[in-house]
């Protein structure tokens, strides 16, 4: 049936975007972890040198997450509804991993780039602990979503 193979496409699809989302999220939160010993010019210069290259990276990865579980959600509500539970709760989670980023995260980075390396604000570290506070709870609710897309969904599921 046409709509299986949709489904297991979707579902293959969701799988991989959200891995891959939630591996870069784990990738910098561990980056991030490591460059705690930096003094702030040194931390300031990272975080100005990875903005431009990762930005566009992350968002073109977030998209696609977003774009594949939300069509694997509609598949699967119109034609496997007892298989919707998953990507519904995935969705939900990335839409949180979503306003993590466009309250906190989005707006830290933007103040970052107009910082002075040799000689950030006073308060950067604490800056740099709320980024990192908000990037770990982001990473927790990515590998959860990943994590849901993943259950298995039983012999006649794909």
């Amino acid at each position: 049936m046409a709509t299986d193979v949709d489904l297991s496409r979707s579902r293959a699809a969701a799988r991989g975007c959200s891995a891959v989302l939630a591996g870069v999220a784990l990738t910098v939160l561990v980056l991030e972890l490591a460059s705690r010993h930096l003094a702030g010019p040194d931390y300031v210069r990272l975080r100005q040198a990875e903005y431009k290259p990762f930005t566009w990276f992350i968002g073109v990865i977030s998209v696609l997450t977003l774009a594949s579980v939300i069509t694997l959600t509609v598949q699967a509500y119109k034609h496997k509804r007892q298989l919707l539970r998953p990507p519904l709760i995935a969705l939900a989670l990335i839409l949180v991993a979503i306003v993590i980023t466009l309250a906190v995260n989005g707006p830290i980075n933007l103040e970052q780039l107009n910082w002075n390396p040799t000689t950030p604000p006073a308060n950067w570290s604490e800056i740099r602990d709320h980024w990192q506070l908000a990037h770990a709870a982001r990473t927790v609710v990515l590998l959860a979503a990943a994590g849901y897309l993943n259950l298995p969904t039983g012999a006649s599921g794909g």
